[in-house]
């Protein structure tokens, strides 16, 4: 898919637009396994994916690796690009390779500082924030990718406030993001005040939301204490009636995605974007039952 037909797809869906999101594998066997969960998903009607970047370039080279399987497979592909550790030189470089690689887009993030660190410092020659990285993918490659920028529904962890963080996504807009996809939330409320405040503002480009069907409560916790997101007591509660029943959560989970979606499209989003930590499993049962 080109940079025009993606942007399209966003602005004006004829239907929902549907993305995945992947993480680089650790090894060629966990390669094997992230490609076959692409290979099971392309049928049902995924219109980009996505595939992150560790903290300062950590996976740089594995993103690229499988990121060009899976544009071979057919499967548009949105590339994660972060600021941490890397000259502006690097970046122009690293842009370079998504070029090669055919990727159709950019994610530009500022990024999580490496493991160990806790507070993110930027490179002497490189951007503090996402919007230097916005302008330097326009500069170096003029209408070649669609540039998405992410959006933090439960605001930012380090935005002192809601305005100051609405304030940081309208200046990537501004700097010529192409659309938004937000961090995962489990409450559609927490999306819609986002995207209030961010119309409030200006921002006027697609805001794609961000939704991961939960596996367990264990894993909810983890992960949402990781990613600062609030899980509400209302799922809670049915994951813990559930007992130690691991299936029966995984159940929930999916449910509670499918309500999270059909509320999220009758209420207007452009499409949805699942987390599904490379996994098929959850994401097939989750398009099958929307599609019911």
């Amino acid at each position: 898919m080109s940079r025009s037909l993606l942007i399209d797809a966003l602005r004006s869906p004829v239907r929902p637009t549907v993305s995945v999101e992947f993480f680089p594998p650790k090894d060629a066997e966990g390669g094997a396994r992230m490609l076959k969960v692409a290979e099971t998903l392309k049928p049902l009607g995924i219109d980009f994916a996505s595939l992150t970047y560790g903290a300062g370039g950590t996976s740089r080279d594995t993103t690229i690796t499988y990121g060009a399987e899976l544009v071979k497979m057919g499967i548009p592909l949105i590339g994660h690009l972060t600021c941490v550790g890397h000259a502006r030189a690097e970046l122009a470089g690293i842009i370079e390779q998504y070029d090669r690689a055919g990727f159709s887009g950019i994610l530009a993030l500022r990024g999580d500082p490496p493991k160990g660190q806790k507070d993110f410092v930027a490179h002497p020659e490189g951007f503090a924030h996402a919007q230097g990285l916005v302008r330097l993918i326009a500069a170096e490659r003029p209408g070649r990718f669609a540039v998405g920028v992410a959006g933090f529904p439960e605001r930012h962890p380090d935005a002192v406030d809601d305005l100051s963080d609405i304030r940081f996504l309208a200046g990537k807009v501004a700097a010529g993001a192409d659309f938004v996809t937000t961090q995962l939330f489990l409450d559609n409320e927490d999306y819609f005040r986002f995207v209030d405040r961010a119309r409030a503002a200006g921002v006027t480009v697609p805001i794609l939301p961000g939704v991961m069907p939960v596996l367990s409560l264990k894993q909810a916790r983890n992960f949402c204490g990781f990613c600062k997101a609030r899980i509400p007591d209302a799922l809670v509660r049915e994951l813990e009636a559930c007992g130690p029943d691991e299936e029966a959560q995984r159940q929930v989970g999916v449910s509670w995605a499918v309500r999270q979606v059909r509320g999220l499209i009758a209420r207007g989003a452009p499409g949805y974007h699942v987390y599904i930590l490379n996994k098929a499993e959850s994401a097939v049962d989750l398009f099958a039952a929307l599609r019911g």
